[in-house]
């Protein structure tokens, strides 16, 4: 897509925030240059319609998701975490929480969301694997900017074709 795609007038009234986990913050945030870079290319200004904002984990993104949602103010919201096997199964309850959670905020609210939060299977915390998840969320962050600029789009479509 490039930046005729999106209508100027659509491109200069669009607001994304973006929610991001603070556990594993140096990787999770690595999703932010994605996001900018893919935003850029679809003719989104990130610096001044990106609105970033943190919470501790990523149990606590789908919360402030709603808050965001219900303000009216934003277009779309993008979730970023890294939710990882600690080894007591405890992060398949919280991916699943996390996942519902994001789900029903935009069913109930009609602003969509969207998910770069993920959730390996095997995370161990050395130079290896902090490496290859952090260049892995630059690539999720693209494709999560691709897939809300693809929605925003369609949405937009379908309200010209039912006023």
């Amino acid at each position: 897509m490039n930046q005729s795609s999106i209508p100027s007038t659509t491109r200069a009234k669009l607001r994304i925030a973006v929610v991001s986990a603070s556990w594993h913050r140096d990787i999770v945030e690595r999703a932010h240059e994605g996001i900018a870079a893919e935003m850029a290319r679809e003719g989104v200004d990130a610096a001044t319609m990106l609105s970033h904002f943190a919470v501790p984990g990523a149990f606590e993104i789908p919360l402030l998701v709603k808050k965001l949602a219900a303000t009216g103010r934003f277009d779309a919201i993008i979730a970023c975490g890294l939710i990882v096997n600690g080894g007591i199964y405890r992060h398949e309850f919280v991916s699943s929480a996390v996942i519902d959670g994001l789900m029903r905020v935009q069913l109930d609210t009609g602003v969509p969301v969207f998910s770069a939060v993920l959730t390996p299977r095997d995370f161990h915390d050395h130079e290896e694997h902090r490496n290859f998840f952090a260049a892995h969320f630059v690539k999720k962050g693209a494709g999560v900017a691709r897939a809300c600029v693809a929605t925003l789009r369609s949405l937009r479509e379908l309200d010209a074709l039912t006023r």
